[in-house]
């Protein structure tokens, strides 16, 4: 416990703020995706690879194709994950622990510019891709 009260103690007011926003957040965004997980027998680094490698960015090329009439996104996304999930004989579980490691590698890089991974996963996983919805629900109405 020292060492979380030690991590706190040294973070800015601006810090201890963005903390208290990110923090419950992050804890609904991966209780839900937990919930996923027990309710359908997946594991949460499963659901967590498909919902952000797979629904999000899929959601993202419908409505791309949408608005520029060009049908060309989705299937390209569809044969990207065709290929990752039969590319070698790979488990898909175990694909999913590879990419979720990465993942988590990914987050963890921005330290660099101050942010723990629960600040890093929630702008990157939550905040980016809602800005992104915001736009391209926008540019569809």
């Amino acid at each position: 416990m020292s060492k979380l009260r030690a991590y706190w103690d040294s973070r800015s007011l601006f810090g201890k703020i963005v903390m208290a926003i990110a923090l419950p957040i992050f804890a609904v965004v991966a209780g839900v995706e937990h919930l996923i997980a027990k309710m359908t027998g997946a594991t949460y680094n499963e659901v967590n690879i498909i919902v952000y490698y797979l629904v999000i960015p899929l959601s993202w090329t419908l409505m791309i194709d949408y608005i520029t009439r060009m049908p060309f996104l989705t299937p390209l996304l569809t044969s990207a994950w065709i290929i990752f999930i039969w590319k070698d004989k790979m488990k898909f579980r175990n694909r999913c622990d590879w990419a979720f490691k990465k993942s988590v590698d990914f987050l963890l890089w921005f330290k660099k510019l101050g942010w723990n991974y629960v600040v890093s996963s929630v702008i990157i996983c939550v905040i980016v891709p809602l800005l992104i919805y915001v736009e391209l629900i926008y540019a569809i109405y």
